[in-house]
C-alpha cells in the first residue's frame, strides 16, 4: 500500500455498534445433494469460490461458520439441504480503512455536522465485498481528521441502491448528539418510493429481525429476536401500468431499522420498484418497466436534526436523483407530486 495511508478508525465507550443503523453481513449456503459427506472447508471452497481456501478455513477456526447458530469444525461431514452460516471477516489490510479520492455530493456543512446526497450504487461503510470505494473511504480523504471519530462520524446508513441525504458527524460531540436524537426519534426522515400496486395511507407498527430461514434478509417477527419498527405511508399518486398499477408514496421513518421500508411495504403487498431482494406478489408486468437502477427506487429526500452544538433545528431536501425522475415523468406521475410540498402534510 506505498503511497497510501492507512487508517485504523477508534472505538468509543460513549457510542457502541447498537446504536447504529447497521446492517451484518452474511453468506448463506445451502449443501447440494452431490456434496453431501464432504469435509466442510472443501464444500465452502467449492460454494464460495471468492474467497480462498486458507481464510474460510481461517473463519471456520474463529467460530465465524454456523450451522443453526452453532459453529462448525473443519472436519464436519456435510449433509445435503444444511445451511450454512458463514460472517466474513476482514482482514488487517481491510479493517484499516483507506481513504480514497471519491467525490462527494456535499449539501451542507459547518465545524460539526456533514450532510451530503448519497448516489444510488455507493456503500456507506466498508463490509463484506465492498472493502473500499464506500462513503466511509471517501470521507477519510476529504476530512483526514475525522479518523478520530468511531466510524468517521457516520451514524446513520442508507442500503446501497438507496440514494439520498446522509448525515455524518465532524466531531465526537456531535456523533454523541446525533445518536441520541436518532434514539430518541427526534430525527426527521422522510423517503419517497415507487410501489406497485395501489398503496393505501397508513402506519405500519411492524417489529422487523434477521429472516431466520435467510439470513441476508430482514422479516416481519416478533419476541426477542425483532426490533420494534414503525413507518407511516402516504400515499402521494397512483397510475396504471398495463394491466397493473404503481404508487409513488412518501414514508416518514420513526424508527431506522435494516430494509424497513422495503420490507414493510413489501408486507402491505406493495413491494418497491426495482427492488432485487423484496418482491412477494410481483406483478406480471413488473418485468416490462425500464429502470435504470439495478435496485430499489427509493430516496431519502428529507432530513432534519437539530444541531448538535448551536440547538438550531435544521432541515434539507434532496430532489428525486435523475433515475427516478425519469421514471416517474415516463410513467406519467405528476410534476406537484414527484416533488410535493413537504410542509402540506405530517404522515
Amino acid at each position: 500500500m506505498k503511497g497510501h495511508q492507512i487508517l485504523a478508525l477508534p472505538d468509543s465507550p460513549e457510542i457502541n455498534a447498537s446504536h447504529y443503523i447497521d446492517e451484518e453481513e452474511f453468506i448463506a449456503v445451502v449443501v447440494p445433494d452431490n456434496l453431501a459427506g464432504e469435509r466442510l472447508d472443501k464444500v465452502l471452497a467449492q460454494l464460495i469460490p471468492q474467497h480462498s481456501r486458507n481464510r474460510l478455513q481461517s473463519w471456520i477456526e474463529g467460530g465465524f461458520v454456523t450451522l443453526a447458530g452453532l459453529p462448525l469444525k473443519i472436519r464436519y461431514s456435510v449433509n445435503a439441504g444444511d445451511q450454512i452460516m458463514v460472517i466474513p471477516q476482514a482482514s488487517a489490510e481491510e479493517q484499516a480503512y483507506l481513504p480514497e479520492n471519491i467525490s462527494l455530493d456535499v449539501v451542507y456543512e459547518d465545524e460539526d455536522i456533514l450532510v451530503i446526497h448519497k448516489p444510488a450504487g455507493m456503500v456507506v461503510h466498508p463490509a463484506a465485498g465492498n472493502w473500499s470505494g464506500t462513503v466511509l473511504n471517501a470521507l477519510l480523504h476529504h476530512y483526514p481528521s475525522i479518523a478520530a471519530v468511531p466510524r468517521a462520524g457516520i451514524v446513520h446508513r442508507l442500503d446501497k441502491d438507496t440514494s439520498g441525504l446522509l448525515m455524518i458527524a465532524k466531531t465526537l460531540e456531535a456523533q454523541t448528539d446525533l445518536v441520541r436524537q436518532l434514539q430518541s426519534r427526534q430525527v426527521i426522515r422522510r423517503y419517497l418510493a415507487f410501489a406497485w400496486g395501489q398503496v393505501k395511507s397508513q402506519t405500519v407498527h411492524a417489529s422487523l429481525g434477521r429472516d431466520p430461514r435467510d439470513r441476508l434478509k430482514m422479516a416481519l417477527l416478533t419476541g426477542s429476536a425483532s426490533k420494534p419498527a414503525v413507518t407511516h405511508v402516504h400515499q402521494l399518486e397512483t397510475v396504471d401500468f398495463q394491466k397493473t398499477k404503481i404508487s409513488l408514496v412518501m414514508c416518514r421513518l420513526e424508527t431506522g431499522r435494516t430494509h424497513q421500508i422495503r420490507v414493510h411495504l413489501e408486507s402491505l403487498g406493495n413491494p418497491l420498484v426495482g427492488d432485487p431482494v423484496y418482491k412477494k406478489k410481483l406483478p406480471a408486468d413488473a418485468a416490462s418497466i425500464s429502470f435504470e437502477r439495478p435496485g430499489q427506487a427509493l430516496h431519502a429526500a428529507v432530513l432534519g436534526i437539530e444541531h448538535p452544538r448551536t440547538k438550531e433545528s435544521m432541515i434539507w431536501k434532496a430532489l428525486l436523483p435523475s433515475d427516478m425522475q425519469q421514471l416517474g415523468e415516463n410513467l406519467g406521475f405528476s410534476a406537484s407530486c414527484l416533488w410535493p410540498n413537504w410542509e402540506s402534510f405530517d404522515v
